[in-house]
C-alpha cells in the first residue's frame, strides 16, 4: 500500500486538540461521536495509512480522563432495527459496543434510551440492562424538536429527562448507528448541567467531510458518494464565512440545523461559543494527510468502488436509481471515468478474450494482474492464486495446488453438500494452499504475499459471493463487480 495519511501524528494532535477544547469549558466536554469507532473500513481506503481502530487508539490517548455513553432509541429498540453491516439488532450491538470498550479498557458509565414513551421492548431492555448491572438512563420525546426551542430548552423539555450522571471530564456520546439521538443527549446534558452550575461544552467529531480541504477534493467527493442512499450533498460553511471570511467545508445537514443549535445554545448559555457548525468540530484528519496525490487516487477508486456498489444493489432489485445517477454525476466533479479504475478494463478484456468471467487486481508497483474462471476455480479463487505468485516470484504456469487435491473437494461440495458450484472459492482455496505450505515451501510463500495486498484494487466481470467479498475485505483489498448475476 501506498501511505498518504500519517496514523500516529493523527493520534497526537487530534487528542491534544479535545484535551484543548475540554479546557475551553468547565473541564467538562460531552463529544458527539459520529461513524464507526471500529473497523473504519472507508476512512482506511480513501486516506491510506489511517488504521481502522485510529479513533480507538487516539480516545486511548484521553482513556484516564474519558468515559462513553451509549445511546439507543426506544423506537429502534420497537421495530429490531438491524446493523446491516453486522446483522444484529441495535439493542445487541449496545452489549456488543460496551464489551469492545471496556475490553480495551474504558470506562462505559450508561446507557440512554432516547424518545422513550412507556414501549414495551424498551421498559423490557431497560430491565434486562438493569439486571446486567448495567447503568440506564432514559430521555422522552420532545414535541416539534428540534424546532419548538422555547419548550426544549425548559423544565418540560431538557428538563423533563433524566440527568446522565458521568464523573470524568471527557463524555464521548456514541450509538449503534444514525438517528439515535446522539446530538439531543448532549444538549439534554448542557442544559442540566448549566442548572447544576456547570458550564459544560458541545464538540461534534466526524471525520468527514473534511473540513479544510476543497469542496471539490476527492476524498470529500467520496464521502458524498458514501453517503448518496442519504441524500447527503457537502457544501460551504456560510456561517464559517461569513464569521471569519475563510472557506471550511460541512455538509447540509449540519448547516440546516445551525440556526436552531444557535438559539437553544443562547437559551442554554445566554450566548452561542461556536459562530459556524464548522467551529462545533474537532477534527484534525485534513492536518494528518502526507500525501495527497495518493490520497486522491484512492479517493477517486472508492468514488468507482460505491457506483458499482449502487449497480449492484439495483441489479438485486433495489430501488436506487437516484443514488445512482447522484454518484455518476460525481463523476464530472472528481474528474474520472470508469476507464480511471484500470482494473475495470483489464478485468472486462481478460474476460472478452477468455470466454469466462474474469478478474483484475492492481497492485502496489502499478502491475495488473489477471484471471479468469476454469472448470477447477472461480475467477476470484484464481486470481489470488495469480497475484501471490507474481508477488513471491514464483512462475504463473506452476500449479501451487495439485488437481488430485481439488477433485475432492469439488466432490464434497457438490456430492455431499449439494452445492451446484464445483469451483474452488478464495477462502477455500487458501485453505488449501494453507494445509500444503507445511510441505511445500512454495505454497508457504504465497500465503506470506497476501499483506502485500492490502490496499490493491480489485475488479471483476460478475457478482461475487458473500464468501468471496468477506475475504477481499480482511485482505484489505478494494473490491468492484459488474452488475452481472452468476448464471
Amino acid at each position: 500500500m501506498n501511505i498518504g495519511f500519517d496514523n500516529d501524528k493523527y493520534c497526537r494532535i487530534q487528542s491534544e486538540h479535545i484535551r484543548e477544547r475540554i479546557a475551553q469549558f468547565d473541564g467538562k466536554l460531552y463529544l458527539e461521536l459520529g461513524g464507526k469507532l471500529f473497523d473504519d473500513h472507508h476512512a482506511c481506503r480513501v486516506l491510506p495509512g489511517f488504521q481502522p481502530d485510529s479513533k480507538l487508539r487516539m480516545l486511548s490517548q484521553l482513556s484516564d480522563t474519558l468515559e462513553i455513553v451509549i445511546v439507543i432509541s426506544a423506537e429502534d429498540i420497537e421495530r429490531n432495527k438491524v446493523r446491516a453491516d453486522l446483522g444484529i439488532t441495535y439493542d445487541e450491538d449496545v452489549l456488543r459496543l460496551r464489551s469492545e470498550f471496556m475490553q480495551r479498557g474504558f470506562t462505559v458509565g450508561s446507557v440512554v434510551i432516547t424518545h422513550y414513551n412507556d414501549q414495551p421492548s424498551a421498559i423490557a431492555y431497560r430491565k434486562r440492562l438493569d439486571n446486567m448491572g448495567i447503568s440506564t438512563f432514559v430521555h422522552y420525546i420532545i414535541n416539534d424538536y428540534p424546532h419548538n426551542v422555547e419548550l426544549i430548552a425548559s423544565d418540560e423539555g431538557f428538563g423533563k429527562n433524566d440527568y446522565v450522571v458521568t464523573s470524568k471530564p471527557l463524555v464521548v456520546v456514541t450509538a449503534p448507528g444514525p438517528g439515535s439521538g446522539k446530538m439531543a443527549v448532549c444538549l439534554s446534558q448542557l442544559y442540566n448541567e448549566q442548572k447544576r452550575g456547570v458550564r459544560a461544552g458541545y464538540a461534534k467529531f466526524e471525520t468527514f467531510p473534511v473540513w479544510n480541504l476543497p469542496l471539490k477534493h476527492p476524498v470529500n467527493i467520496a464521502y458524498e458518494a458514501a453517503t448518496a442512499d442519504l441524500n447527503d450533498v457537502n457544501m460551504i460553511d456560510p456561517f464559517h464565512l461569513d464569521a471569519y471570511g475563510k472557506v471550511a467545508v460541512n455538509y447540509n445537514r449540519d448547516v440546516e440545523i445551525f440556526p436552531v443549535l444557535n438559539v437553544l445554545f443562547e437559551q442554554i448559555y445566554g450566548n452561542n461559543p461556536y459562530k459556524s457548525p464548522t467551529d462545533m468540530g474537532v477534527n484534525m484528519v485534513g492536518f494528518c494527510i502526507s500525501d495527497d496525490e495518493v490520497c486522491r487516487k484512492a479517493s477517486q477508486q472508492e468514488i468507482i468502488c460505491r457506483y458499482y456498489e449502487a449497480l449492484n444493489k439495483a441489479a438485486d432489485g433495489a430501488s436506487n436509481q437516484e443514488e445512482i445517477n447522484k454518484i455518476k454525476l460525481l463523476f464530472t466533479q472528481a474528474g474520472i471515468s470508469l476507464a480511471t479504475r484500470r482494473t475495470t478494463t483489464a478485468a472486462i478484456e481478460k474476460s472478452k478474450q477468455s470466454g469466462h468471467t474474469a478478474a483484475a487486481i492492481e497492485l502496489a508497483d502499478g502491475t495488473i494482474i489477471t484471471s479468469h474462471s476454469s472448470p477447477l476455480l472461480g475467477c476470484s479463487a484464481a486470481l489470488l492464486l495469480n497475484a501471490t505468485k507474481y508477488l513471491a516470484g514464483i512462475d504463473h504456469d506452476l500449479k501451487l495446488i495439485p488437481q488430485s487435491m481439488i477433485e475432492p473437494i469439488q466432490k464434497t461440495k457438490i456430492e455431499y453438500l449439494g452445492g451446484r458450484n464445483p469451483r474452488l472459492h478464495t477462502d477455500e482455496v487458501l485453505v488449501a494452499l494453507s494445509v500444503l505450505s507445511d510441505t511445500d515451501e512454495r505454497c508457504a510463500r504465497a500465503l506470506q504475499q497476501l499483506p502485500k495486498l492490502r490496499g490493491c484494487q480489485v475488479h471483476i466481470t460478475v457478482m461475487v459471493g458473500e464468501i468471496d467479498r468477506r475475504i477481499f475485505k480482511k485482505l484489505g483489498v478494494g473490491l468492484s463487480c459488474e452488475p452481472v448475476k452468476k448464471r
